[in-house]
């Protein structure tokens, strides 16, 4: 009897672990290494709903670019996934045969390092992270050269001389935003301040709200945020108040009222990087170094409420009437210095930089001396608030 018991504790055992090996055969054994030029999918993973209007919008609309100029690549998404359900849909992705994914966020992190582990032979591509790995890249459009350019805006738009910012977390990438803006608000109005208020959150339409309204019962007469909706534009144009799309295209919630913004175009990246992997350039050995960092230069930003209108048509003339002084350019209207920095920032020289110094924290610290360029590993781990901002500093 006791030897029964025995048998059949060891087949229960050696049948279990026949299911853990088959399980694991087959998950990974489907993610074949990449034969080059052959037929290729790829996944993208959105940590909100496409449907945001905003930073997961302007992501799908650059995979259905990419899909729509290589007539080998096939795509999937899977959209509002929470960081720690990251792995999950790795897996589903894989099952679908995807041999690249995308992530589009940096709290996904952990997940996708820990996902190309289990899928050595799947190429991974982390949006705004700062590890890699033999099979994960890192990417990144840089939005602070217009988040400047909108802050001139805002500068000149203000008549209570404070203009609001809704934020989501207080990490080096929105810090970046808030120096530059702020820099470009101080440098047409020295007297305004720029406040803000955080959410703690990438996407919370409610939250949004509430911290768009706070804003402007502050005094705050111009709104810009850093969110993954179109929430603030929209609360801020029903309250009169001017704003700025942010990622996608945002004019149509308030015809009136949107001024400018920053729109991305993730495509150019998505598609730099899929013909290399079917060129065989990349493979799922070889992207430890690969780390994009991309902006105007490489065609990643345009300026506008929406596509094709850098500046509302009804706010030009205000802008072509104010003026400035530049201590290298002289005397111009704040119009003809915003395209004058747009083509400086365009060239791959870069003549001009938000993170040129001087530049002053919120202390009275000088943080770049004059002279002196922020360069990309400095700015990839920026910790302090700009002079002029007067809002929370968590």
């Amino acid at each position: 009897m006791e030897r029964r018991k025995k048998m059949k504790k060891k087949l229960i055992i050696v049948f279990t672990l026949s299911l853990i090996t088959i399980a694991t055969v087959y998950l990974v054994g489907i993610a074949a290494e990449y034969t080059p030029g052959q037929a290729l999918k790829a996944g993208f993973i959105y940590d909100s709903p496409v449907g945001d209007y905003a930073w997961n919008y302007a992501h799908d609309q650059a995979r259905l670019a990419t899909a729509g100029v290589f007539p080998w690549l096939e795509t999937a998404y899977v959209e509002n996934v929470r960081e720690t359900d990251v792995q999950t849909y790795i897996d589903q992705l894989v099952r679908q045969g995807c041999q690249v994914i995308f992530a589009d966020s940096i709290a996904y992190q952990d997940g996708v390092l820990a996902a190309a582990r289990r899928y050595p032979e799947v190429i991974f591509g982390l949006c705004n992270g700062f590890k890699n790995a033999p099979n994960v890249a890192t990417y990144w459009i840089t939005l602070d050269p217009l988040f400047y350019i909108n802050g001139l805006m805002a500068g000149v738009l203000t008549e209570t001389n404070k203009v609001g910012f809704v934020l989501p977390h207080p990490i080096p990438e929105i810090k970046r935003a808030l120096i530059a803006f702020t820099r470009g608000v101080q440098e047409v109005n020295s007297e305004a301040v720029v406040d803000g208020r955080w959410t703690y959150e990438w996407y919370n339409p409610p939250a949004e709200k509430e911290a768009t309204e706070a804003l402007i019962g502050s005094g705050c007469d111009v709104i810009i945020h850093d969110m993954s909706s179109s929430t603030p534009v929209q609360v801020a144009g029903s309250q009169g108040i001017a704003t700025f799309s942010h990622c996608s295209p945002m004019l149509d919630f308030a015809p009136d009222y949107v001024v400018s913004g920053h729109l991305v175009h993730y495509e150019v990246i998505y598609e730099d990087f899929l013909a290399k992997v079917y060129a065989g350039l990349y493979t799922s050995h070889n992207l430890e170094k690969v780390k994009y960092w991309w902006s105007m230069p490489q065609g990643g930003l345009e300026l506008g409420g929406t596509y094709g209108v850098p500046i509302n048509p009804l706010f030009e003339e205000e802008f072509k009437t104010a003026k400035v002084t530049d201590p290298v350019l002289g005397e111009m209207s704040i119009y003809d210095l915003i395209f004058t920095r747009l083509e400086q920032m365009a060239d791959p020289q870069m003549a001009f930089c938000p993170f040129d110094g001087p530049l002053y924290d919120n202390q009275g610290n000088l943080r770049v001396p004059a002279s002196i360029r922020l360069t990309k590993e400095e700015q990839e781990v920026l910790d302090w608030y700009p002079a002029g901002y007067i809002g929370p500093t968590p």
